[in-house]
């Protein structure tokens, strides 16, 4: 099959793309989008795989499930459109950031900057119906996301994993900890940022091991 995704993922997840599963996932995914309202728009399913090669990666956040909102999701776990307002789990990102690093908290949510400087921003599921929290998971995007984080954590080397969240933790259990960093504290979601996410200092931990390691800091 032949999938519009960024090059070297497509080298790295071919395979992928040649099982059942994907063909049912992909049936399923353009007749959703034939009938009904799905985001991301179906051009930026793969934004965060198409805004940060493989080879580039530095840092992985997995998030779970996109937006469901008009005008929010573009393909990046966290991240919205310019001009969008700032969703609740986003505010208390920055809010860290700020308290970890001084820096200011930005107008806007878009992460692109983050993408480009070797953050993949990898949700889980990656398209949902309009207003259905949760709609397309169970349908196979689980089963391709969880392939692209084993490709990094076995042909790539000192990686930073960050988790927030039961379900992130679960998603990258088998990660060698011994061969990349791993991060994991509640979810910055309003319901559970105060719990640990709050001074958690993933932000400063994460530049401090990629500096460590020869590779250039994340501007967060």
């Amino acid at each position: 099959m032949d999938v519009k995704i960024e090059e070297s993922w497509k080298a790295h997840l071919q395979q992928e793309f040649e099982k059942p599963y994907f063909k049912v996932l992909t049936d399923f995914v353009r007749n959703e989008y034939g009938k009904r309202t799905v985001y991301p728009p179906a051009r930026l399913i793969f934004n965060a795989f198409d805004n940060c090669p493989f080879d580039e990666v530095k840092v992985v956040i997995v998030g779970q499930d996109p937006y469901h909102q008009p005008g929010q999701a573009h393909g990046l776990c966290f991240s919205v459109n310019d001009g969008v307002q700032l969703p609740p789990s986003l505010v208390n990102i920055y809010q860290e950031i700020a308290n970890d690093l001084g820096k200011p908290m930005p107008a806007s949510g878009n992460l692109e900057r983050w993408a480009r400087q070797g953050v993949l921003l990898l949700n889980a599921t990656l398209t949902v119906q309009a207003n259905r929290a949760g709609s397309h998971q169970g349908k196979g995007w689980e089963e391709f996301t969880d392939a692209a984080i084993h490709q990094l954590a076995t042909k790539r080397d000192h990686l930073v994993f960050i988790l927030w969240g039961a379900y992130a933790q679960r998603k990258g259990a088998s990660i060698d900890t011994r061969r990349h960093l791993v991060l994991k504290s509640p979810h910055p979601s309003p319901l559970s940022a105060h719990r640990g996410f709050f001074g958690n200092k993933h932000f400063s931990k994460t530049n401090d091991y990629l500096i460590a390691h020869g590779k250039t800091p994340i501007d967060w």
